[in-house]
């Protein structure tokens, strides 16, 4: 069979392109282990070895549709998240590491708040990719979990992921909490749309051009959801009952102040990330 450069060579040459390019050098390496399906020490160790010519040609694709701004979790299909590995595509933002620090956080207080109850309800708002739900539900088996979302595509692709993963999770489409107010909850989650319409300028174009606009934007400076769910939680939450949140970097403030007024006897902190920045609220009801 016909054989073309070193795997070494394809890299180079690919990386150098990419930042010619205002795209980052190492996306190449990713997208060259997602086509001869290996990780970073398996590409290593085929460094010397040819690069088939069909390789190559798969190779060249993807890059010049990474350098026309296309993420390569969409380019590749896959997302890892808290260790495990997520189908992502257009209608689901792709989950960040920041958001694992959610899932760090609640497991935490779900010890002190609840002690050994076994039967937890759970519920992830505005599920996407079901990163948050799932990795619940496979690192706590014991929590009854429902996601939701008001997108159907974007529930396809977590159900997806569900089965890929063998989580339990019931999913229900809709709006915030409208398809959850029949019950009552002992933890809720949600990462929501919370960016300002007037920020889409300064952002990435491979965010804005790809990734859905209904999960990355939001009203009222991006507040909009947070004040919503502020009003709508208190009168299906249990207690004691936890409310985690991620949120934007300059909206601890705010969004503390709307389940203060809302939660006036619970616990509301803000939490900052590993780069020392404001991103998650928690709201811990013990009475």
């Amino acid at each position: 069979m016909k054989m073309h450069k070193t795997i070494f060579e394809a890299l180079n040459g690919a990386s150098s392109f990419l930042e010619e390019n205002g795209r980052e050098g190492n996306a190449a390496r990713l997208l060259l282990q997602h086509i001869l399906q290996t990780n970073y020490s398996g590409l290593m160790m085929k460094m010397h070895d040819p690069l088939l010519i069909e390789h190559q040609q798969q190779f060249d694709a993807y890059l010049q549709e990474h350098i026309k701004g296309r993420p390569i979790q969409y380019i590749t299909g896959v997302e890892e998240f808290y260790g495990r590995t997520y189908n992502v595509d257009e209608s689901v933002l792709i989950p960040r590491p920041e958001t694992e620090e959610l899932i760090v956080g609640t497991i935490e207080r779900m010890q002190k708040l609840f002690g050994e109850k076994k039967e937890l309800k759970f519920a992830d708002i505005g599920t996407g990719s079901g990163a948050i739900a799932i990795t619940m539900k496979k690192e706590c088996p014991n929590l009854d979990v429902t996601a939701t979302d008001i997108s159907e595509s974007a529930l396809e692709t977590a159900k997806k992921n569900a089965a890929q993963l063998h989580a339990q999770i019931t999913f229900k489409q809709g709006d915030l909490t409208a398809p959850i107010t029949n019950e009552k909850w002992d933890i809720v989650l949600s990462n929501p749309p919370y960016i300002a319409f007037d920020e889409m300028k300064g952002m990435s174009d491979v965010v804005v051009a790809h990734e859905p606009h209904s999960a990355l934007f939001a009203e009222e400076n991006g507040l909009l959801l947070y004040r919503k769910l502020a009003e709508d939680l208190p009168a299906i939450m249990n207690t004691p009952a936890l409310i985690g949140l991620e949120i934007g970097y300059t909206q601890g403030e705010a969004v503390a102040e709307f389940f203060k007024k809302s939660f006036p006897k619970a616990c509301v902190t803000v939490v900052k990330d590993i780069n020392k920045k404001d991103r998650i609220i928690f709201c811990e009801i013990s009475d």
